[in-house]
């Protein structure tokens, strides 16, 4: 492909792995891009169809070994997520401001009731199909189930872009315009899902108050003297009575 229409950057890199490897140099980028979602697999799928369209690799394979890319990505963020372990993960999330253990139950009752459907369609959606991989792991999937649904979700994405690059030919680049579109409208929506949810948790911390600062405020507030009544104070004396001191005499007895 040393005509590609272009040949620097990302392009020119994925084209030397193609040029180097064939089709299986196309499924290492896509396993790339799945570890690292920042390389994008809009470029490097219709560029395989391309690739095919010249007769470089056939459909299939590339097809095939793309498919075998995304898995094997996959893979690895599920054994990242699974080595993270359930446990971990909640002693991070209890360090974290403005997170809760609650938000890690609320995600795994998700995950247990939505998991399936949440790691196969996320194979088709860009950032989420790497980012889905790592709950997977997390939540111990079944490693057979977890591989067929994103071997199963792959294939749909991968086979539309190949075949979209295969059909456009010298101009695959165009399906790369428009699924970097789409790629900036998922990133755009995540981030502001980020911004709520960490404005709502702010606003929802001054409602509430500070629990600190409460607890300062206890300790500091000035508190009722009660006063102490002193054991040295004057009680009433009660008068003594002498013989002869006035009033009427003393009877003394018989024997005095």
């Amino acid at each position: 492909m040393t005509s590609s229409p272009e040949s620097g950057g990302i392009v020119g890199w994925v084209v030397a792995l193609m040029d180097a490897l064939g089709a299986p140099g196309v499924g290492l980028a896509i396993a790339l891009e799945n570890v690292f979602p920042p390389l994008p697999s809009e470029v490097f799928l219709p560029l395989a169809g391309f690739a095919a369209a010249r007769g470089e690799m056939s459909v299939v394979s590339a097809i095939v070994w793309t498919t075998l890319g995304s898995l094997v990505g996959a893979l690895v963020l599920y054994g990242i997520g699974a080595a993270l372990g359930r446990d971990r993960l909640r002693a991070i999330v209890d360090r974290m401001p403005l997170v809760n253990l609650r938000d890690v139950d609320k995600a795994e009752e998700w995950f247990a009731r939505h998991g399936a459907k949440a790691v196969f369609l996320g194979r088709m959606v860009p950032l989420v199909r790497s980012l889905i991989s790592v709950p997977a792991g997390v939540e111990r999937m079944h490693p057979a189930l977890f591989a067929a649904l994103t071997a199963a979700g792959s294939l749909i994405w991968n086979t539309a872009f190949v075949l979209a690059g295969y059909t456009l030919g010298e101009n695959w680049h165009i399906v790369e315009s428009y699924a970097g579109i789409a790629s900036k409208v998922v990133l755009v929506a995540i981030v502001l899902a980020v911004v709520v949810f960490v404005a709502k948790r702010v606003a929802r911390r001054r409602q509430q108050g500070d629990p600190d600062e409460v607890i300062a405020l206890t300790d500091d507030s000035p508190t009722e003297q009660i006063p102490v009544v002193s054991v040295a104070a004057p009680t009433e004396r009660i008068p003594v009575v002498r013989p002869g001191a006035g009033g009427p005499p003393l009877r003394r007895g018989p024997h005095q």
